[in-house]
C-alpha cells in the first residue's frame, strides 16, 4: 500500500459524499453481533451515537496537515462526522480489527485507507505507511478492558505517529478517564468534554496532547 501524502490544494478540496448510506437500525444488529462474538474487542453493543460522534471530531482541525488516524471505526459513524467537519476521505487512514467492518468501510468510505490489524499495536500495523506526522488521533476502543500499561503504551504510541500537540481523542462511558488525567511524567496533558447526556449511553470525550 502507498504512503499517504496530501497537499494543501487537498486540504482544501470538497470531501464529496460517502458510497453507502448508513442505517442506523442495521448498525446497531452489526454491532450487537460482534458484540456477542467478541465483547472484549467491540467493546460496545451499539456504535457511537450522532452528538458523540461529532463532538469526537471538533477537536480535529481540518486545516492541519497530516493524516487523520482513527483506531476502532466500527460502521464509521465518527469517520462520516470527521467527513462532514471538512476532513478529506484521502487523509483518512482507518484501523479496524473486524473484517465485516473492515468490508463495510471500504464501501462506505472508498477513498480512505482502510488498515484491517490491532490497533493496540500501532507501531507495527502502519509501520511504513505515513508519510508525514499525523494530525490528530480519534479512538473509540474500550480501553478499560485493556490494563493501565496497555492504555499509556498505546497513547505514548499514537504520538510517536503525530506532530507535537495534535489531540488523541479517546471517548468513554466510564465516570473515570480512561487514561489518568493527571501525568506525573509531564509527558502528556489531558482534558475532558462535558458529558455528553444525548448518547446512549451518556458518554465524555477525552483529549491527550504531548506539550
Amino acid at each position: 500500500m502507498p504512503p499517504l501524502r496530501r497537499s494543501r490544494a487537498k486540504a482544501l478540496a470538497a470531501t464529496g459524499p460517502v458510497r453507502e448510506r448508513r442505517d442506523p437500525l442495521e448498525d446497531e444488529a452489526r454491532f450487537l453481533r460482534s458484540w456477542f462474538e467478541r465483547p472484549l474487542v467491540t467493546g460496545s453493543v451499539t456504535p457511537s451515537g450522532r452528538m458523540l460522534a461529532r463532538t469526537m471530531a471538533s477537536y480535529v482541525d481540518p486545516r492541519r496537515d497530516g493524516p487523520v488516524i482513527e483506531l476502532g471505526p466500527g460502521t464509521g459513524p465518527v469517520t462520516e462526522a470527521l467527513i462532514r467537519r471538512g476532513v478529506a476521505q484521502e487523509r483518512l487512514v482507518l484501523v479496524e480489527f473486524n473484517p465485516d467492518f473492515c468490508e463495510l468501510l471500504r464501501r462506505r468510505f472508498p477513498r480512505a485507507t482502510i488498515v484491517r490489524g490491532d490497533a493496540y499495536n500501532i507501531r507495527e500495523t502502519l509501520a511504513g505507511m505515513l508519510s508525514e506526522p499525523g494530525a490528530a488521533t480519534i479512538s473509540s476502543l474500550p480501553l478499560f478492558t485493556k490494563p493501565l500499561e496497555q492504555r499509556l503504551d498505546l497513547l505514548n504510541s499514537a504520538h510517536d505517529l503525530m506532530a507535537p500537540s495534535a489531540p488523541f481523542v479517546q471517548f468513554t462511558y466510564a465516570v473515570v478517564p480512561p487514561i489518568p488525567a493527571r501525568c506525573q511524567a509531564g509527558s502528556y496533558t489531558a482534558s475532558g468534554s462535558n458529558r455528553v447526556w444525548l448518547n446512549l449511553p451518556p458518554a465524555r470525550v477525552w483529549v491527550y496532547r504531548r506539550p
